[in-house]
């Protein structure tokens, strides 16, 4: 997939958030968490985000149950995104659906240390 593709693609994700991203997403948009600025869908080389904080150069994923057999795929894609500069944080839709403040908190405190650095 081109860079192109990636940015369709991510246009028609984020008419389509799937239930878990829907409520994390309500907590990161318009600088909710921590006045910190996130976007969603986006795109990253051939691949798209589900969040991203440019600032913090941090991508947040959200696992549904299709991840569980994607292991060696999600694992090229977050080698990827380090080689980029790019740290990312990964979360079971399960976790944000029962723990979502405790998810909120990874999320801010991640952030803030590699603003910091």
């Amino acid at each position: 997939m081109t860079h192109e593709g990636s940015v369709s693609r991510a246009r028609i994700l984020r008419r389509t958030l799937t239930p878990p991203e829907a409520r994390l997403w309500v907590h990161l948009r318009r600088r909710a968490l921590d006045g910190l600025k996130f976007r969603r869908q986006h795109p990253a080389g051939v691949y798209v985000l589900d969040f991203y904080c440019a600032e913090a150069m941090l991508a947040v994923e959200v696992d549904g149950e299709s991840h569980a057999d994607r292991f060696e795929h999600d694992a090229r894609r977050t080698h990827w995104l380090e080689r980029q500069g790019i740290a990312v944080v990964r979360f079971s839709a399960e976790s944000v659906r029962v723990n979502l403040g405790a998810v909120l908190d990874i999320i801010a405190d991640r952030a803030r240390e590699r603003i910091r650095s």
